[in-house]
């Protein structure tokens, strides 16, 4: 953060302080701001929301002893000794702190400070795996900030970009949206001199109502660029390919269809995978270099999230062999997203990986084809179990796409389907037996597919099919909602 003083803050929230350093011309300085009482700790600006179960109001009046020197708050809170900035909103105030303190790492800039560059990237899929490839590759070059796990939304991208300070030199935020208009709001909070889009999928389908309504929405970063920014798009969407009308400066490209290569900054080609369906390519950009790549991590469909973090990485001067380098390093990236791990649980012994942080059709597939190479390209077949939980936020034909996924699954040649539901939730557990029947329906008796109404009774499924068989490999994947990722996290207590 750039240091404030607690009057500047007041000030640029356009709230009224109360309390200790009141009327002090030039208060206490902050260097930190959070909305977690947890990480307070000397300088902090304590940020009280009111969520659904926890009210920040509530530990206001601790956060000093912490060493917070001041708390934006929607009403005083009695007995607090500890400067408060009274706001109509504490959620709107942390925008707009967010946004001061982006506008004064620019100033610095300005004046003659180190330079600074901010990336703005969304997509229906594949967000947070390219946030993390991208963060490696500029983080090897200057200092970057980047949001942990998934922070895009209203609090999390300006708790981020509340990190940002002097010595930043890359801020990497990632936005997501549920509606129109979301990213937009994010993008005034945190304007990016380059803007990636990904992918135009089916995520929050429910929310948005059309794949054009959702098109709309993620153009939004393309036009909260900054004068002359650039826009980083995939051009074998032709969704995201559209967007380019609206940019307001220079545009690159990325992708692997063949097709498009003629106007791709970067382009993979030579696309295969291994055993543990790592994927190798041949990075080629646009001048004729060209670079090996072998991913650390698994998925074809991180092939185009390696892209998009390499056009920026390149667009700001890392040379294409660094590139390569920096991403095959890459063998972790955020918790719950194709993480390959071995499992040894209450004498079972399988592979898993772990996909659980969410879901939706697009990473359903992508997910499931990842699970039907494993282990193909060295000759073994290993005993394949897919474990799906349900998807949320896709409209009215929600039970035909679980249905169509379950059908996917089922085309696939895996050995065993095993669809999650709720013991509590009536709609979540009719989603999953959507899966089921769609498996069965397509597999016409040939395979295994059960329908259980937990992520306890999946556990003990899993459990016995591994001790049948010696080499078996779990996928893991549903929404946040489906429990799956606290079922990776008790096989994987290392992990979590």
């Amino acid at each position: 953060m750039m240091p404030m003083t607690i009057q500047e803050i007041a000030q640029a929230v356009e709230g009224r302080l109360v309390g200790p350093t009141a009327g002090v011309p030039e208060g206490p300085v902050a260097v930190h701001t959070v909305s977690d009482s947890r990480q307070v700790g000397e300088g902090t600006v304590f940020v009280a929301i009111k969520g659904e179960r926890v009210d920040g109001h509530d530990f206001v009046g601790r956060v000093g002893e912490s060493g917070a020197v001041a708390a934006i708050v929607d009403h005083e809170v009695a007995g607090a000794d500890i400067a408060q900035i009274v706001v109509p909103d504490t959620v709107d105030a942390l925008g707009a702190l967010a946004r001061h303190n982006i506008r004064r790492r620019r100033e610095a800039e300005a004046d003659g400070g180190k330079p600074f560059t901010l990336i703005g990237l969304t997509g229906s899929v594949g967000k947070t795996t390219t946030k993390d490839l991208l963060k490696a590759l500029l983080s090897s070059m200057d200092e970057t900030v980047a949001p942990v796990g998934s922070f895009n939304n209203e609090i999390g991208l300006p708790l981020t970009a509340l990190t940002v300070g002097e010595d930043t030199r890359y801020f990497v935020a990632e936005m997501g949206a549920n509606h129109v208009g979301e990213i937009a709001r994010l993008t005034t909070i945190a304007p990016p001199d380059i803007a990636i889009v990904l992918k135009v999928g089916v995520a929050h389908l429910g929310e948005f109502g059309s794949v054009e309504r959702i098109a709309q929405a993620k153009s939004e970063i393309v036009q909260g660029l900054v004068p002359g920014g650039v826009a980083v798009l995939n051009a074998d969407d032709a969704h995201v390919a559209a967007m380019a009308g609206i940019a307001p400066g220079k545009v690159l490209y990325f992708g692997v269809d063949a097709a498009n290569a003629d106007r791709d900054a970067l382009h993979a080609t030579d696309l295969t995978v291994d055993g543990l369906d790592r994927p190798s390519f041949t990075l080629v950009a646009d001048d004729g270099d060209r670079a090996p790549v072998t991913l650390g991590i698994p998925g074809a469909h991180n092939v185009m999230n390696a892209l998009a973090a390499a056009s920026v990485a390149r667009l700001l001067g890392m040379p294409l062999a660094d590139i390569a380098r920096v991403l095959g390093e890459q063998r972790r990236i955020s918790p719950h997203r194709m993480a390959v791990s071995s499992v040894e649980h209450d004498g079972a012994t399988f592979t898993l990986i772990d996909d659980s942080f969410n879901a939706n059709p697009d990473s359903m597939r992508a997910g499931l084809d990842g699970l039907a190479r494993f282990g193909t390209q060295d000759g073994r077949t290993p005993h394949r179990i897919a474990v799906l939980g349900a998807m949320l936020e896709l409209g009215g034909d929600e039970e035909g796409l679980h249905r169509g996924i379950g059908a996917y699954a089922a085309g696939l040649g895996l050995d065993h389907i095993i669809a999650v539901g709720s013991a509590t939730d009536a709609r979540f557990d009719a989603l999953a037996e959507s899966i089921a029947h769609g498996a069965i329906e397509a597999a016409g008796g040939d395979l295994p597919v059960d329908w259980v109404h937990d992520a306890g009774q999946a556990d003990e499924l899993v459990k016995r099919i591994a001790r049948d068989h010696a080499d078996t490999v779990v996928l893991l994947k549903g929404s946040h909602a489906s429990g799956l990722s606290a079922l990776a996290e008790r096989w994987t207590p290392d992990r979590a």
